[in-house]
């Protein structure tokens, strides 16, 4: 059999003038390219691959793997921290075993009677192995024994809930919160969902705009919970009865994470949920926000005027936020001063004066907005346009040369301006204030390590109008559409199966000619002010879609998903 020596020779990962010094076929040879490594001549990672390669087992890097939970519950962290084991999964009824010794004929029949299933062995690097038994059984572990220690400790838990937690970070509250937050951070949650039912506190996460079960602690564990997050959060801990907001900060490996807190009463409790704000991950670069060309280019010439309104519009968690601060970030510099008015500031800029809505003390959008003219701003971005009275300030502000940025909820652009109009807005204010509307949906983003070609019928791409109206002939489609540009879902390890990873925004920008200027002024509907905005170049939110289906970063499935 080929040595380990032999194997790292050969892929150029070792000088041949070893092998003068180690004997080929030696059956000390492991221990001697492991002395190797402990010299630093050899990598952890090339000994873990030559020794896959040398006994002809699959070699797995753990950082690029999506562990299944119900593998890990096959076997307890200590037998995986004796043995240097790791299950991953169950592939046809065989448990797929991740080890840094697969000759370890001990830990495989170990792991083999405590799963009750047959065992088929990857290879790991051993650093990799460790990090990840910390990672998963580190979470996992703690939370179930600290459910059990917050059960049996009821008469610490009202200490820790209501100031002690502070002053003692061992407390079990504390560290079942930390967990719990730590962990959905760590895998890539958006918001985490602390849920009273009638028997559980149920944890939920939403990863890439989907909910996940996560996690489920005893019912009595539940006020301890729910205050010590209260706490954190700068709420009032003893109103109950009606829902209340606050904010928190966390540090997650070296690096501070904001959380936005709500509550809300429902009948078995309050339910609370914390959406996360992670500045590091958010790069704001207008290039990010995957933006056409087109749209690019009508998009950029509004925001580079001096003066003028424009909107981001769509439904909660549809991307809005970041949009605004992409565009904000990207016009900010020292010669121009900037102010933004927000309920609540999700990001923290440099250089930008912030201020957070206070309605008990008075503070609100409109109030704030008129505070903001008098300090001299150039650019004000107002988080939410939420009544007429804040539309009217803002659309004067925009008038009387300041360029002014804010959000509204309707389900197009052209359906922007008649809800301005609603609102109480006159319509000649709104058709000369107005530049810009950007209209936008989050779909899922295909996980570019397992997405495929995918196959469509003529017939079923013209059931959906893919690209446009078919041609004349019956069942046939744009020559535009080639089929072999369009990619589908599989699932894998990268991207927990579901064959998506992250996110893509869908956008509609539609820029306010003098011809929709004039249907504004006549108080058309938005129907007619669409029609005149298509036929003069705007890409409707299907669009859109549809050429992000073709580019290959998402699916047909996902824009009929979030797309109307």
């Amino acid at each position: 059999m080929t040595t380990l020596t032999e194997i790292l020779i050969l892929h150029g990962e070792l000088p041949i003038e070893e092998l003068d010094s180690l004997r080929a076929g030696d059956p000390a040879d492991d221990r001697a390219v492991r002395a190797l490594v402990d010299q630093g001549i050899v990598s952890e990672v090339q000994f873990a691959r030559a020794r896959a390669e040398q006994i002809g087992l699959p070699f797995v890097q753990l950082l690029d793997f999506v562990v299944e939970r119900t593998a890990l519950a096959l076997a307890t962290a200590a037998l995986c921290n004796r043995h240097e084991v790791l299950p991953l999964n169950v592939v046809n009824g065989h448990l797929t075993l991740a080890m840094v010794d697969p000759g370890n004929v001990f830990a495989l029949d170990d792991v083999r009677a405590a799963a009750h299933l047959p065992v088929t062995p990857v290879v790991v690097e051993r650093a990799d192995l460790r990090a990840a038994i910390m990672r998963y059984y580190r979470a996992d572990d703690e939370l179930s024994d600290l459910s059990t220690s917050l059960v049996e400790e009821q008469a610490p838990i009202t200490a820790v809930a209501f100031g002690a937690a502070d002053a003692v970070d061992e407390a079990p509250i504390v560290r079942f919160v930390n967990v719990i937050v730590s962990q959905a951070i760590q895998d890539r949650a958006s918001d985490i969902h602390i849920e009273p039912g009638e028997h559980h506190l149920d944890v939920r996460y939403r990863i890439d705009g989907v909910l996940h079960e996560m996690h489920s602690a005893a019912k009595s564990t539940q006020n301890g919970v729910i205050s010590r997050l209260k706490i954190m959060a700068d709420i009032d801990i003893a109103e109950r009865r009606k829902p209340q907001d606050g904010r928190m900060s966390v540090t997650h490996e070296g690096r501070k994470i904001d959380l936005r807190v709500a509550t809300l009463p429902t009948v078995w409790g309050e339910k609370i949920v914390m959406r996360i704000l992670d500045n590091s991950s958010t790069s704001l670069s207008l290039g990010d926000l995957n933006l056409l060309d087109a749209n690019q280019a009508a998009f950029q010439r509004s925001y580079t005027k001096p003066y003028g309104m424009i909107l981001v519009t769509g439904p909660t968690g549809s991307g809005k936020s970041t949009t605004l601060y992409t565009t904000v970030n990207t016009i900010a510099r020292p010669q121009i001063n900037v102010i933004t008015v927000e309920d609540p500031v999700e990001y923290r800029m440099p250089g930008i004066s912030q201020i957070q809505v206070n309605t008990k003390a008075g503070l609100t959008f409109a109030s704030s907005l008129r505070a903001i003219l008098r300090c001299d701003p150039d650019v004000i971005l107002v988080g939410e346009i939420r009544d007429g009275e804040t539309a009217q300030i803002a659309i004067e502000a925009s008038l009387t040369g300041h360029l002014v940025l804010s959000t509204l909820h309707t389900n197009d652009a052209p359906s922007a301006i008649t809800r301005l109009v609603e609102m109480g807005i006159e319509p000649f204010l709104v058709g000369s204030a107005l530049d810009c509307v950007v209209a936008q949906r989050l779909a899922r983003r295909l996980c570019d390590r397992c997405k495929t070609p995918a196959e469509h019928s003529a017939a079923y791409l013209a059931s959906v109008n893919f690209m446009g109206q078919p041609s004349a002939e019956a069942g046939s489609v744009p020559a535009a559409v080639p089929p072999a540009m369009l990619f589908q879902a599989n699932g894998c390890p990268h991207c927990s199966h579901t064959g998506y990873r992250g996110r893509i925004a869908i956008h509609e920008v539609m820029t306010v000619t003098e011809e929709i200027e004039r249907l504004a002024v006549a108080r058309a509907s938005s129907t007619e002010i669409g029609r005149v905005a298509r036929s003069e170049g705007m890409i409707t939110l299907r669009q859109d879609g549809w050429q992000k289906v073709q580019l290959g970063l998402t699916t047909i499935d996902e824009i009929l998903r979030v797309v109307a």
